[in-house]
Parts: structure tokens; sequence; C-alpha cells
């Protein structure tokens, strides 16, 4: 118990670092606290509806017939290899190999989860509704609000099955790296495990940990992606729904700029800014380039903030496909 205590009170101090107090460590405690609240309740929800309600069987089908095309498999081991070449790779940072190998990272994982998300939705929606499919399951006691609702989140656990994983081995091979980096610039070389204590070695753990809150983010633009990818799919085909989805992922991405050189250009130009922002997703909300380039742990309150916007936009996103989905023929 003591050395999880002295765990927590690291997590914290790194998380506010104004904090010279033993209050503020205690409010950033709570804050934490909360936090892997929030996470083990979502969860619970998420296989509430996947094992106890009528959408859940179409998410445990949806889910299933993701994991077992073969782009599952394919993103997982790409991305693995990948990682595995990223933290042996000499970058040439000036000793800030770990901060990009993290950033390149997190990059791997948003694209193979937005890619899985965006692939799934797809062929589990655009197709059954094109192959006829999707009419036979509406014959039974499932409306259209359930087939949506449970297609998002059977996308969403398949999300979860692939990033895990990846998490996984990208937090074992940051926790590697820093000895290996160590070792390649002659310095002294952080013992792996702190036998002494009887814990992992903190300057090992310390860049694990400020890389965890960031994956939460991540998570959260794939879950975005993908309810504007389920929205788009009850009207589009495959390859028009990638297309769309890629766009609207980059322009997404630029809208802050274009937010901020709207008072420079003309009318037309500060109107198309301004509906852009307005319309499309924040995805630089998410970023974690800031939090990964400051070697610092992203703060509970901004992840909360983070969760309540992605929460909201893809419930926006899910009742437009309502919306959508509502009067299409499916005969």
């Amino acid at each position: 118990m003591g050395n999880l205590t002295q765990l927590g009170l690291l997590v914290a101090q790194a998380a506010t670092p104004q904090a010279t107090a033993a209050a503020p460590v205690a409010d950033g405690s709570y804050q934490w606290g909360l936090v892997l609240g929030v996470t083990l309740a979502l969860l619970a929800g998420l296989l509430y509806v996947a094992y106890f309600t009528r959408t859940g069987i179409i998410a445990r089908s949806t889910t299933m017939e993701a994991t077992r095309q073969p782009l599952f498999l394919l993103l997982m081991n790409l991305a693995i290899v990948f990682m595995i070449i990223l933290a042996f790779l000499p970058q040439f940072t000036m000793g800030e190999d770990i901060k990009m190998f993290k950033d390149c990272g997190l990059s791997t994982i948003l694209i193979c989860g937005i890619l899985l998300a965006v692939w799934t939705a797809s062929t589990s929606i655009s197709q059954e509704i094109e192959g006829r499919t999707a009419m036979t399951l509406l014959s039974k006691p499932i409306n259209r609000r359930q087939f949506i609702v449970g297609k998002y989140f059977g996308i969403l656990q398949a999300v979860l099955l692939l990033l895990i994983p990846l998490i996984v081995v990208f937090c074992a091979l940051i926790y590697y790296k820093v000895g290996y980096d160590a070792r390649e610039v002659s310095k002294e070389v952080p013992e792996f495990f702190d036998l002494e204590n009887m814990r992992p070695n903190m300057d090992r753990l310390l860049p694990v940990l400020q890389a965890i809150p960031p994956m939460a983010l991540v998570f959260f633009e794939v879950a975005v992606l993908a309810a504007v990818s389920v929205s788009i799919s009850t009207r589009v085909p495959l390859v028009v729904n990638i297309t769309g989805c890629f766009a609207i992922f980059v322009v997404a991405h630029l809208a802050p700029v274009l937010v901020q050189q709207e008072g420079q250009g003309f009318e037309p130009v500060q109107f198309v800014a301004k509906l852009i922002a307005i319309m499309l997703p924040g995805l630089e909300f998410f970023n974690t380039q800031t939090a990964v380039s400051t070697d610092t742990i992203v703060a509970p309150a901004y992840l909360g903030t983070a969760l309540l916007y992605c929460t909201a936009y893809c419930t926006m996103a899910i009742l437009l496909a309502f919306i959508l989905f509502e009067d299409r023929d499916l005969a």
C-alpha cells in the first residue's frame, strides 16, 4: 500500500506542477480518483449495453465482425512493428528521443483507431443497407435507432480491443527506451526495477505516466470520428465515407488556424472559417503534442472537459444519424 500511495502522490504532483502544499496534492489525488471512477463507470455502461439490452445484440455482432476482418490484425501487427522500429531507431533529436517516440507512437495509435472505426462503420452499415441485410435485422424486434446505436457501440468496442494491446506495448517500449537511450549516450542507466523498494523505477515510470492521459484523448478523437462515420454511412457508400472522414479529419485540425486568421481575410473567408469551426468537430481539443513536448501530465480537469465535449458531439452525430436513417429505403 505504501508503494501505491507514493505512486499516487507522484501522479498528483506531476499533474499539478504549481502545487507546493499537501492540500493541492490531495486535490490532485481526488481528481485522478474521480477520472478513474468515471472511466470505470463508462466501461461498465458499455458492457451493460452490450450484454443486457437488445442494442447489445447488434453491438456484439458488429464487434465480432470488426475483429474477424483481416484489417484488424493487419493494423495491430503493423502498429506494433512500427513502434518497435521507432523505439530503436536513432532520431537525432538532441536528447529528446523519448518525446519524439511518444508523439509518433500516439499518432500511430490514433491513425490505426480511426482507420478501423471508419472502415467498420462503412462495411457494417452502408454495405448492409446496400446488400439488404439490414432489412432482415430490422424485421426482428429491433428498431432503426437501436440498430444505429448498436453499430456505434460495437465499433467502440472493436476500437478498444485494438487500442488496449497497442497501449500496453507502447507503455512497455517507453519504459524500456528510457534505459536504452541512456545507454546510447553513455549516461547512467536507470535500474529496470527498484528491488530495494519493490516498485518500478520512477525514472522509467514517469514518462509512461505522462503518456497515459494523452491516450484517453486519442480514444476521444476516435470516438468522435466514429460517430461522424456512422452518420455518413447511413447515406453514402464506403469510398465516399472514407474520403469524407479523411477530409473532416484534416480540415477540423486546421479549423483553429483558420479562425485565428479570419480577421485578416475577406468576409467570405471569415464566414467559411466560422462555419467550419461550428459544424466540424474541434479535433484540435484532443491534440496531444503540447503535453508530450512539455513532459507534463494532462490535468484531470482538461480530460473531463474533453470527455464532455466528446460525449456532446457524439450524441449530436448519432442524432443526425437517426434523422438520416429514419426515411432511408431499405427494400
